[in-house]
Protein backbone atom coordinates (compact mmCIF):
# COMPACT_ATOMS: atom_id res chain seq x y z
CA UNK A 1 0.00 0.00 0.00
CA UNK A 2 1.09 3.84 -0.54
CA UNK A 3 2.04 5.84 1.69
CA UNK A 4 1.59 9.48 2.43
CA UNK A 5 4.63 9.78 4.96
CA UNK A 6 6.76 11.72 2.56
CA UNK A 7 3.80 14.00 1.39
CA UNK A 8 3.07 14.60 4.60
CA UNK A 9 7.09 15.84 5.57
CA UNK A 10 8.28 17.22 2.39
CA UNK A 11 5.31 19.24 1.77
CA UNK A 12 3.88 20.19 4.86
CA UNK A 13 7.43 21.06 6.17
CA UNK A 14 7.53 23.32 3.19
CA UNK A 15 4.58 25.29 3.84
CA UNK A 16 3.23 24.79 7.43
CA UNK A 17 6.18 26.89 9.16
CA UNK A 18 6.32 29.90 11.12
CA UNK A 19 8.96 31.26 9.10
CA UNK A 20 11.65 33.48 9.55
CA UNK A 21 11.78 35.21 5.99
CA UNK A 22 12.11 39.10 5.55
CA UNK A 23 8.71 40.43 4.01
CA UNK A 24 7.99 39.13 0.45
CA UNK A 25 9.85 40.99 -2.78
CA UNK A 26 9.88 40.61 -6.23
CA UNK A 27 11.69 37.22 -6.54
CA UNK A 28 15.14 38.26 -7.92
CA UNK A 29 16.27 34.42 -7.05
CA UNK A 30 15.71 30.93 -6.24
CA UNK A 31 16.19 31.53 -2.40
CA UNK A 32 13.80 35.25 -2.93
CA UNK A 33 11.03 32.74 -4.96
CA UNK A 34 10.75 30.42 -2.27
CA UNK A 35 10.56 32.95 0.91
CA UNK A 36 8.30 34.75 -0.97
CA UNK A 37 5.77 32.05 -1.66
CA UNK A 38 6.14 30.62 2.01
CA UNK A 39 5.13 34.41 3.59
CA UNK A 40 2.44 34.57 0.90
CA UNK A 41 1.16 31.22 2.62
CA UNK A 42 1.48 31.84 5.70
CA UNK A 43 -0.32 34.80 5.17
CA UNK A 44 -3.13 33.14 4.00
CA UNK A 45 -3.06 30.40 6.82
CA UNK A 46 -2.63 32.74 9.65
CA UNK A 47 -4.53 36.40 8.96
CA UNK A 48 -6.83 35.27 5.89
CA UNK A 49 -5.02 37.43 3.81
CA UNK A 50 -3.36 37.31 0.88
CA UNK A 51 -1.69 40.78 -0.89
CA UNK A 52 -3.55 42.13 1.79
CA UNK A 53 -6.76 41.39 0.85
CA UNK A 54 -9.06 39.04 2.42
CA UNK A 55 -9.48 35.79 1.39
CA UNK A 56 -12.84 33.95 0.56
CA UNK A 57 -11.37 30.68 -0.57
CA UNK A 58 -8.14 29.87 1.57
CA UNK A 59 -7.69 26.20 -0.09
CA UNK A 60 -8.08 27.40 -3.57
CA UNK A 61 -5.37 30.23 -2.88
CA UNK A 62 -3.03 28.20 -1.47
CA UNK A 63 -3.50 25.18 -4.16
CA UNK A 64 -2.67 28.52 -6.68
CA UNK A 65 0.43 29.42 -5.22
CA UNK A 66 1.83 26.03 -5.16
CA UNK A 67 0.61 25.44 -8.79
CA UNK A 68 2.98 28.88 -9.32
CA UNK A 69 5.80 27.24 -7.05
CA UNK A 70 5.96 23.69 -8.10
CA UNK A 71 6.89 22.36 -11.05
CA UNK A 72 4.31 19.24 -11.41
CA UNK A 73 5.22 17.75 -14.37
CA UNK A 74 8.94 17.90 -13.53
CA UNK A 75 8.08 16.09 -10.24
CA UNK A 76 6.33 13.63 -11.83
CA UNK A 77 8.60 12.95 -14.78
CA UNK A 78 11.08 12.65 -12.10
CA UNK A 79 8.51 9.90 -9.72
CA UNK A 80 7.94 7.63 -12.97
CA UNK A 81 11.39 7.93 -13.78
CA UNK A 82 11.54 5.70 -16.81
CA UNK A 83 8.47 4.27 -16.51
CA UNK A 84 7.61 8.29 -17.86
CA UNK A 85 8.84 7.89 -21.86
CA UNK A 86 6.54 4.20 -21.81
CA UNK A 87 3.51 6.53 -21.46
CA UNK A 88 1.38 8.23 -24.13
CA UNK A 89 0.86 12.33 -24.20
CA UNK A 90 -2.28 11.90 -22.34
CA UNK A 91 -1.18 9.20 -19.74
CA UNK A 92 1.46 11.62 -18.72
CA UNK A 93 -1.29 14.72 -18.59
CA UNK A 94 -3.72 12.39 -16.55
CA UNK A 95 -0.88 11.30 -14.15
CA UNK A 96 0.49 14.45 -13.11
CA UNK A 97 -3.19 15.44 -12.38
CA UNK A 98 -3.75 12.78 -10.46
CA UNK A 99 -0.32 12.97 -8.73
CA UNK A 100 -0.50 16.57 -8.12
CA UNK A 101 -3.91 16.58 -6.87
CA UNK A 102 -3.07 13.86 -3.90
CA UNK A 103 -0.45 16.05 -3.37
CA UNK A 104 -2.59 18.84 -2.71
CA UNK A 105 -4.66 17.77 -0.80
CA UNK A 106 -1.65 16.25 1.64
CA UNK A 107 -0.51 19.68 2.22
CA UNK A 108 -3.60 20.92 2.64
CA UNK A 109 -5.15 18.32 5.32
CA UNK A 110 -1.43 18.71 7.36
CA UNK A 111 -2.02 22.79 6.91
CA UNK A 112 -5.49 22.48 8.80
CA UNK A 113 -3.78 19.70 11.17
CA UNK A 114 -1.85 22.90 12.72
CA UNK A 115 2.03 23.30 13.05
CA UNK A 116 4.51 25.36 15.27
CA UNK A 117 7.05 24.59 13.30
CA UNK A 118 9.98 27.46 12.40
CA UNK A 119 12.12 27.58 9.15
CA UNK A 120 15.19 29.75 8.68
CA UNK A 121 16.68 29.84 4.97
CA UNK A 122 20.39 29.64 5.27
CA UNK A 123 21.67 30.03 1.79
CA UNK A 124 21.66 29.17 -1.85
CA UNK A 125 23.75 27.54 -4.55
CA UNK A 126 23.02 28.13 -8.57
CA UNK A 127 24.12 25.97 -11.13
CA UNK A 128 22.87 27.26 -14.30
CA UNK A 129 19.98 26.82 -14.60
CA UNK A 130 19.50 24.29 -11.55
CA UNK A 131 19.49 25.48 -7.98
CA UNK A 132 19.34 24.34 -4.25
CA UNK A 133 17.67 26.48 -1.39
CA UNK A 134 18.80 25.90 1.96
CA UNK A 135 16.90 25.90 4.87
CA UNK A 136 16.51 24.56 8.78
CA UNK A 137 13.35 23.07 10.17
CA UNK A 138 12.94 24.00 14.20
CA UNK A 139 10.46 21.81 15.46
CA UNK A 140 8.05 22.36 18.51
CA UNK A 141 10.73 20.11 20.60
CA UNK A 142 14.29 22.05 19.66
CA UNK A 143 15.70 19.90 17.41
CA UNK A 144 16.64 21.14 13.81
CA UNK A 145 15.82 19.15 10.71
CA UNK A 146 17.84 20.33 7.26
CA UNK A 147 15.03 21.02 4.53
CA UNK A 148 16.62 22.02 0.99
CA UNK A 149 14.50 22.90 -1.92
CA UNK A 150 15.66 22.07 -5.39
CA UNK A 151 15.03 24.19 -8.32
CA UNK A 152 15.14 24.42 -11.84
CA UNK A 153 14.77 27.99 -14.03
CA UNK A 154 12.11 26.75 -16.32
CA UNK A 155 9.37 29.40 -18.56
CA UNK A 156 11.32 32.71 -16.70
CA UNK A 157 11.31 31.70 -13.40
CA UNK A 158 12.66 28.82 -10.40
CA UNK A 159 10.37 26.62 -9.52
CA UNK A 160 10.58 23.54 -6.86
CA UNK A 161 11.05 19.53 -8.46
CA UNK A 162 11.98 18.66 -5.29
CA UNK A 163 12.06 18.97 -1.56
CA UNK A 164 15.13 16.89 0.95
CA UNK A 165 14.37 16.47 4.28
CA UNK A 166 16.91 15.30 6.71
CA UNK A 167 19.25 14.62 3.18
CA UNK A 168 15.94 12.02 2.18
CA UNK A 169 14.33 13.14 -1.30
CA UNK A 170 10.94 13.63 -1.61
CA UNK A 171 10.80 12.66 -5.23
CA UNK A 172 13.21 9.22 -5.06
CA UNK A 173 10.86 8.03 -2.11
CA UNK A 174 7.80 8.39 -4.17
CA UNK A 175 9.92 6.87 -7.57
CA UNK A 176 10.88 3.75 -5.36
CA UNK A 177 7.51 3.15 -4.42
CA UNK A 178 5.78 3.48 -7.90
CA UNK A 179 8.86 1.47 -9.65
CA UNK A 180 7.75 -1.64 -7.06
CA UNK A 181 4.29 -1.18 -8.01
CA UNK A 182 4.77 -1.13 -11.98
CA UNK A 183 7.37 -4.02 -12.09
CA UNK A 184 5.82 -6.28 -9.64
CA UNK A 185 1.95 -4.82 -11.01
CA UNK A 186 1.64 -2.46 -13.92
CA UNK A 187 1.17 0.94 -14.45
CA UNK A 188 -2.22 0.56 -14.42
CA UNK A 189 -2.41 -0.62 -10.74
CA UNK A 190 -0.76 2.33 -9.92
CA UNK A 191 -2.64 5.10 -11.68
CA UNK A 192 -5.78 3.22 -9.87
CA UNK A 193 -4.27 3.35 -6.39
CA UNK A 194 -3.39 7.17 -7.42
CA UNK A 195 -7.38 7.31 -7.99
CA UNK A 196 -8.37 5.45 -4.96
CA UNK A 197 -5.89 7.38 -2.61
CA UNK A 198 -7.04 10.64 -4.14
CA UNK A 199 -10.80 9.69 -3.34
CA UNK A 200 -10.16 8.15 -0.41
CA UNK A 201 -8.49 11.34 0.59
CA UNK A 202 -11.24 13.71 -1.13
CA UNK A 203 -14.34 11.86 0.95
CA UNK A 204 -12.44 12.22 4.39
CA UNK A 205 -11.86 16.26 3.84
CA UNK A 206 -15.51 16.25 2.97
CA UNK A 207 -17.18 14.59 5.65
CA UNK A 208 -16.24 16.91 9.06
CA UNK A 209 -18.92 19.39 6.66
CA UNK A 210 -21.11 17.13 6.16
Amino acid sequence: MMTTTWTGIAISVAWLLVAEAAAASPAAGPREAVEEAVVRVLSIVQDGRADGAPVADRSGEIRRIAREMFDFVEISRRALSQHWQALTPEAQAEFVTLFRDLLERAYLAQIEAGGGERITFVGESIDGDSATVRSKVVTRRGTEIPLDYRLRAHGGRWRIYDVVVGGISFVESYRSQFDRVIRTESYDALRDRLQKRTLDTATAQRRPES
